[in-house]
């Protein structure tokens, strides 16, 4: 992740509010947040409300994550409404497109697989269709985490609502810290 300007990195997980979206594909970006929140040094952060974007944010300084200061936020949107809270955070915090990562969950890698790339299309995906409706551009940077096909012909959008399975929910802890490893060296 090559630093392209002199703004802050603004770190986005995707998911959806709710405690019954919690432990769902859908919030595999809520979950990697959490994970990042948990490697702040030198203590560990949490996030809070943020009332002017909508979202939850924990603003961090430079060393304390990453080199330079960073942003990590959860929209307190649902998924495919994310792009205006995402735009309002890159318009509050001074933050290029380029200087934006977005995790989500992605249904073309395998379960547990991790992708870093920039630009690109939705793969089908709402939130990023918004995100990059309300921006403007493609060019912010994405961090895919593989959640699988569904099986069978099950509707996707039912698939990515539905809790891990028990085995898929022994991995997931795994899947984000490999998730954070994957977006920290990149940093």
């Amino acid at each position: 992740m090559e630093r392209v300007t002199d703004s802050p990195l603004l770190i986005v997980g995707l998911g959806n509010p709710g405690a019954q979206y919690a432990g769902t594909r859908h919030n595999i970006g809520y979950d990697v947040i959490d994970e990042l929140c948990d490697r702040v040094t030198p203590m560990a952060t949490s996030l809070s409300v943020h009332k002017k974007t909508n979202t939850f944010v924990a603003e961090l300084g430079a060393g304390r994550l990453t080199s330079r200061k960073t942003i990590l936020a959860r929209p307190r949107s649902f998924m495919n409404l994310s792009g205006g809270p995402v735009k309002a955070l890159a318009q509050y915090f001074g933050v290029a497109p380029a200087d934006i990562v977005v995790i989500h969950d992605e249904l073309e890698l395998d379960f547990g697989q991790v992708r870093l790339r920039t630009g690109g299309g939705d793969h089908g995906h709402n939130g990023l269709r918004s995100i990059t409706k309300s921006l403007g551009t493609k060019d912010y940077q994405r961090l895919s985490i593989g959640i699988g096909r569904p099986p069978g012909r099950m509707d996707p959008a039912s698939f990515v609502l539905k809790p891990w399975s028990k085995r898929e929910a022994q991995d997931i802890p795994i899947v984000c810290a490999d998730a954070a490893d994957a977006l920290l060296r990149a940093a």
